[in-house]
């Protein structure tokens, strides 16, 4: 699929984004699609063109890409896509080096590590772009969540997921866990970052409620582009009502 998104302010706009939605047919549950709509709206609002595309098992991975976006999904989903993922992984992990930003939500954060062991005992091995390894829990970790952050503040979200992720010492969390779970339930981490990739078990989506991690990823997209990022202050009182909401609600 590829759809052009023309931006919303007057004048020529000031650049063209090519953002690439990662197996959206099989890894896109929870509203994670959110997460992509987010990127387009914020980017047209700042003035720039949005060229979405998306990939499928089988089909054709595009070039020219400034920011990758992919999401959760069930084990039988991390099946179906395992073989083409351990394929394209090599220009996945060529992208991640030479700055392209990403964001990859819940079951694609498992399988950008090193493997995911999961409850029947089988192994998907994954590309090892983050520096992480997930093996099937007992049970679910499920509710809001409030991150601590050194670059964004306080990030808040919805996990649910029985995959408990432990980092390596090539990759940094994302956040310290104030209330949740995070990666595992153990060790107070969530997420995982590493050259501009973002890994998450946030869903909820994660950037309607944090637009500084959809403008952060932004910002990066555009500097890839060659265009210049000076973005004019957006309204995000709902953004910021659905935080309040999130933080105040027990899991």
């Amino acid at each position: 699929m590829t759809a052009f998104y023309e931006h919303s302010t007057q004048g020529p706009a000031r650049g063209t984004i090519r953002l690439l939605q990662l197996y959206p047919r099989d890894m896109n549950i929870y509203g994670d699609w959110g997460n992509t709509l987010v990127l387009v709206r914020r980017a047209q609002r700042q003035g720039y063109d949005v060229e979405l595309v998306s990939y499928d098992p089988g089909g054709e991975l595009p070039e020219g890409v400034h920011l990758v976006v992919g999401g959760g999904g069930q084990d039988s989903g991390q099946d179906r896509i395992k073989e083409d993922l351990l394929a394209v992984g090599p220009q996945l992990r060529a992208w991640a080096a030479d700055g392209v930003p990403m964001l990859v939500i819940c079951g694609l954060y498992q399988l950008f590590g090193h493997r995911f062991a999961t409850g029947q005992g089988a192994e998907i091995p994954g590309i090892g772009l983050i520096d992480a390894e997930t093996r099937a829990g007992q049970g679910r970790l499920i509710g809001n969540i409030t991150l601590d952050t050194e670059e964004f503040g306080q990030v808040v979200g919805y996990e649910n997921h029985s995959g408990l992720t432990t980092l390596g010492p090539g990759a940094r969390p994302l956040g310290t866990v104030r209330v949740g779970d995070g990666n595992n339930g153990s060790d107070s981490t969530e997420g995982a970052r590493v050259h501009h990739v973002i890994g998450s078990y946030l869903h909820g989506s994660l950037l309607p409620k944090n637009p500084v991690v959809a403008d952060w990823l932004l910002e990066r997209a555009v500097a890839l582009t060659g265009a210049a990022w000076d973005p004019e202050p957006l309204d995000d009182a709902w953004a910021e009502r659905a935080r309040a909401v999130a933080v105040s609600r027990p899991r």
